[in-house]
Formats: C-alpha cells, sequence, structure tokens
C-alpha cells in the first residue's frame, strides 16, 4: 500500500514489548534539523511510552546521515544497549549524491546488524522534497522515528528470546 493511503506510524501487528530494563542509543543527524528533531522526538515519546528509563537512553548527534554508520558502531562497542537507532534525512537534490549518501547509510546500517548480532534500526528519510519529509517526521503521513523506536523495542526484545 502506498504511502499516500495511510499514516505510517499506525502501528498493526504484534505487541510492542515493553522496553523495561532495556538500553537503546539514538544517533541522530543534525543535517535537516528541522526534520531529525522531530524524529528524534517522535523516537525518545514511543521508547518512554514502553517503559524505557529516560536514563537508558543514549543520544549522540553526528554531521550527516553519512556519519550514522560509525556512530552507531562506536555506541555498540563502547555503550551497553540492546539496540542502537540510527536518525537521518536525505533529500533528493538534482545531483547523484542522494544515491551515494542513501546507498552507503543504508549498507552500512544493514552491515552493522549482521557484523555486530544486534539490532541497528534504519531511521533514515529518503524523500524527494523537504514536504514530503515532514510529513513523515510527525506529519500527515506520522513519524518516521516512532516507527524505529517501535522496531527497536521488537527486535531487541526478540533478540533476548533467542
Amino acid at each position: 500500500m502506498s504511502s499516500a493511503d495511510h499514516n505510517l506510524s499506525a502501528f498493526q501487528g504484534s505487541d510492542v514489548p515493553s522496553g523495561k530494563d532495556m538500553r537503546f542509543g539514538i544517533v541522530v543527524s543534525e543535517w535537516s534539523l528541522e526534520v531529525t528533531k522531530a524524529l528524534l522526538n517522535g523516537a525518545l515519546n514511543t521508547l518512554l511510552k514502553h517503559d524505557v528509563k529516560e536514563d537508558h537512553i543514549l543520544i549522540k548527534w553526528v554531521p550527516g546521515s553519512y556519519e550514522l554508520p560509525l556512530a552507531a558502531q562506536l555506541i555498540a562497542e563502547n555503550e551497553k544497549v540492546n539496540a542502537v537507532i540510527c536518525l537521518g534525512c536525505v533529500i533528493q537534490g538534482e545531483t547523484r549524491h542522494f544515491d551515494f549518501i542513501c546507498n552507503a547509510v543504508s549498507q552500512g546500517i544493514m552491515n552493522l546488524n549482521l557484523d555486530y548480532n544486534m539490532p541497528f534500526i534504519f531511521g533514515v528519510l529518503t524523500p524527494n522534497d523537504q514536504q514530503q519529509a515532514l510529513e513523515r517526521a510527525g506529519g500527515k503521513y506520522g513519524n518516521k522515528g516512532d516507527e524505529a523506536a517501535i522496531t527497536a523495542l521488537k527486535m531487541a526484545a526478540l533478540q533476548k528470546t533467542i
């Protein structure tokens, strides 16, 4: 179903597990700050709503989305966390820069999942323009930060059961 048809954050599926006694890292890009701050607020509100203690959430800022994988890796290596949420926004431009950044970031985050055997969550928007980004960062299509936090809770809980 197209995102134009519904609020992407209207979560459907199995129950969201409690985050009690879990720890999360969140890495946030400073690029497109209006959007990434909204994504961060969505993620924080969702984690807190699902019983994660505020002092069990570590937030680190990086200059852009390209830096998300390294910062997430540093958190995994130096902090005791159950998952790392990566939040960013790369808006389509007139050059191929968008393609290179999006490919590198998505591949980097995916590799971290496999290399570290823990959840690294892809919460990076890749819209065509600023309006589409805002619509997915707390606007009419929900908040990708909410979705990333739910995914982190579900994957961290899954890992504990296996």
